[in-house]
């Protein structure tokens, strides 16, 4: 099927295109101009801005986490309904099938989940076989598991090491490996309640910062296209902007990406001994062109964290809103569920609130600063167009900052900031910097060859309105939203790595899970056939 999208402004930063005109689908994928061809369907985009679908590199969209908080907080969702008898664990409340349509309506077609423990993956991937519309995939957690450990103390070589992680992401059908508080959840496990990157964990003698270098190498060498994901120690203390700008001058000049940094940017100034520190850290950022960030950008209303740093989420228990919390302490991380209320007329969540903006404007370079709220952590993904909005006017922001604590706002620069996002930087920090920053030759951009996934938007001067509700969005070339609601569900894919490794590792992994589990390493297997999808995984190429 020929498919024309006519007379649309088209943002196609990757491909330096911005202007009027046609974009051609066939089959699926971005063509160029057919030769006389006359379109199957022609959908009229006059005063309407064209982009590639947008691309959500961290958001926790499934697995235990986000189930127990469901079951935490039945209240702030529809799981208190009622329900049919067959709706399955992972659509309790709908609230899975929910993610896949609100994110579609948004523009949005491929979506991460970036904390997922390995003995955990099934059931990760069969929640996220039940999200439609969008392609998805998971992070896998390492850096807190014995058998990482146990290699590290025993000074096991470099290719042991990859060898470990390539069969770990083969194993969870993964994209990419995530660290979380490296060491911490180990050194939780023996009543240690502080971690920094320089601390050792107790029983196997390795710091985190070794922890961390070892899974960097190991990701880099075996050509996993993303680069480590690093969840720093030290997550929402006062301060903890020098744990960042540590963890920063480690990466030397290997790649590496922080995850939500606006939870880093935190100084001891002022009265409170609390402060942004957002300045200097988007200053390293700057200066470390390996170096990569999303933000997790807070904003004011009810949410609830959901964590694999379980010794960060054990210490702040007793800030729950509303005074309930869950604490899992299992096999490597763990986890916690602590729900919060972040509110405008608190002087600390003010001081959150504008540093993640001060990130955003601060860091020159939209291809290294991504788009997220940690959903749902510092907001719901739902808050995104009211983001975008925040960023592209600074008239908008002064009506913000005025409404805040002036105590706070004498504690960040963000009120001195005149930048404004342009259409292009949103493309680009939502479309085309991700699908690179994943490694997704096709994704992100509207070139010839990509797959289809493109969002059409009405050119609003009212930018949350705009981003809040496509016009138009096309999954693989199929149309399934229109003015804003979902027109038709479908079934995306899953995006995976499988990286080259020594046989020798599968024996290895064998003997290790029947002596320590007395279990086959077929328990952390994820097979195709479980899911229930036609053609359920894509392969993503390693970088040779």
């Amino acid at each position: 099927m020929l498919t024309r999208i006519a007379n649309g402004r088209v943002i196609d930063p990757a491909n330096n295109r911005d202007a009027v005109g046609d974009l051609w689908i066939r089959d699926g994928r971005i063509i160029e101009v057919p030769p006389g061809d006359r379109p199957d369907a022609t959908y009229d985009a006059t005063g309407k801005i064209v982009m590639a679908g947008a691309i959500d590199i961290h958001s926790h969209i499934a697995g235990w986490n986000v189930n127990t908080a469901r079951l935490l907080l039945p209240e702030y969702h529809r799981a208190a309904a009622p329900r049919p008898i067959a709706t399955p664990l992972s659509k309790a409340g709908w609230s899975t099938f929910e993610t896949g349509c609100r994110y579609a309506e948004m523009g949005f077609t491929t979506v991460v989940e970036p904390a997922v423990s390995p003995h955990y993956a099934l059931h990760a991937h069969l929640e996220l076989a039940d999200v439609p519309i969008i392609d998805k995939a998971i992070l896998v957690i390492l850096g807190n598991d014995d058998y990482l450990l146990r290699l590290l103390q025993a000074n096991e070589s470099d290719a042991a090491i990859s060898d470990y992680v390539a069969w770990t992401l083969e194993m969870s059908r993964s994209l990419g490996v995530k660290v979380v508080n490296a060491g911490g959840a180990a050194a939780f496990k023996e009543n240690v309640r502080a971690f920094s990157f320089d601390d050792v964990v107790p029983s196997y003698g390795v710091s985190s910062r070794r922890i961390v270098k070892a899974l960097q190498h190991a990701v880099t060498a075996l050509g996993v296209p993303h680069p480590l994901h690093v969840h720093c120690n030290n997550l929402g203390l006062a301060g903890n902007f020098e744990t960042a700008l540590t963890t920063i001058a480690a990466a030397e000049d290997l790649p590496l990406h922080l995850a939500h940094l606006q939870f880093y940017g935190y100084g001891k100034e002022g009265d409170r001994g609390f402060s942004s520190a957002a300045a200097p850290l988007a200053a390293a950022v700057n200066a470390a062109n390996t170096v990569t960030a999303d933000v997790g950008q807070v904003m004011f209303g009810q949410t609830v964290t959901i964590s694999s740093d379980v010794l960060r989420q054990f210490n702040a228990r007793k800030q729950a809103s509303p005074r309930k919390w869950v604490i899992l302490d299992s096999d490597a991380n763990g986890a916690g569920i602590v729900p919060y209320d972040y509110r405008r007329n608190n002087f600390y969540n003010a001081v959150q609130w504008a540093v993640g903006l001060e990130l955003f404007l601060l860091i020159e370079d939209p291809r290294r600063v991504f788009f997220t709220t940690d959903h749902p952590n510092g907001a719901p993904f739902t808050a995104y167009p009211e983001i975008f909005a925040l960023l592209m006017s600074r008239e908008r922001r002064a009506q913000w900052l005025a409404e805040l604590p002036p105590e706070a706002l004498a504690v960040t620069t963000l009120p001195a900031i005149t930048r404004e996002y342009s259409l292009g930087e949103i493309a680009t920090m939502t479309r085309a910097a991700p699908g690179r920053l994943l490694g997704l030759r096709d994704r992100g951009h509207l070139g010839a060859g990509a797959v289809a996934d493109v969002a059409v938007y009405e050119d609003d001067a009212d930018r949350a309105k705009m981003f809040r509700a496509a016009a138009l969005v096309f999954k693989d070339g199929e149309l399934v939203v229109r003015d804003g609601r979902v027109t038709q569900h479908r079934w995306g894919r899953a995006l995976t790595v499988r990286p080259e490794r020594d046989a020798a590792i599968d024996r290895r992994m064998k003997a290790y899970y029947e002596d320590r589990y007395g279990l086959s390493d077929d328990f952390v297997k994820v097979p195709e056939h479980v899911l229930g999808r036609p053609d359920p995984f894509e392969r993503v190429p390693c970088v040779s």
